[in-house]
C-alpha cells in the first residue's frame, strides 16, 4: 500500500502540473510570465517531492524483492531513472544557468519513467500472481 501512495502522489502530481494546474493558470487569465516563474517554481519543488517519492519506493522494492531487484526488475530500473533524472534536474538547477531545455527533458524523463512505473505491478502481488 505504501508503494501505491508513494507512486500516486509524486507521479500523479508531476503530470498535474502541467496538464492541469498551468493551463488552469493560462486560462485565468494570469500573465505569462507569472506563469512561468510559478512553473519554474512548482516544478523544482515537484521535483524534489517526486525523489523523496523514489526512494521510498526503492526502499519497498528492496524489502519486498532484496538488493538485486534494482536492477534486474522493470520497476527498479524505472526508479532508478527516475531517481537520476531528479539528480540531473538540481544538478542543471545549481551548476548550469541557462540549461531550461535540459531541466524540461529530465522532468519529461522523470514523468514518462513515473507513468510507465504505474503500469507495473506493486512488489507484493507480482509474486502472488504467479503461485
Amino acid at each position: 500500500m505504501i508503494w501505491q501512495l508513494a507512486q500516486v502522489l509524486w507521479v500523479g502530481g508531476v503530470w498535474m502540473l502541467h496538464f492541469a494546474v498551468l493551463p488552469v493558470l493560462g486560462q485565468i487569465g494570469l500573465a505569462p510570465l507569472l506563469i512561468e516563474d510559478f512553473g519554474v517554481l512548482a516544478a523544482s519543488l515537484l521535483v524534489a517531492f517526486a525523489a523523496a517519492g523514489c526512494c521510498v519506493q526503492v526502499l519497498v522494492l528492496i524489502q519486498a524483492e532484496g538488493m538485486a531487484s534494482l536492477w534486474r526488475d522493470m520497476r527498479g530500473q524505472l526508479l532508478l531513472m527516475a531517481v537520476a533524472a531528479c539528480v540531473m534536474y538540481f544538478v542543471l538547477r545549481v551548476g548550469g544557468a541557462g540549461q531550461l531545455r535540459w531541466q524540461l527533458f529530465c522532468y519529461l524523463v522523470l514523468g514518462l519513467s513515473g507513468l510507465l512505473l504505474v503500469l507495473q505491478p506493486p512488489p507484493g502481488r507480482a509474486r502472488k500472481a504467479r503461485h
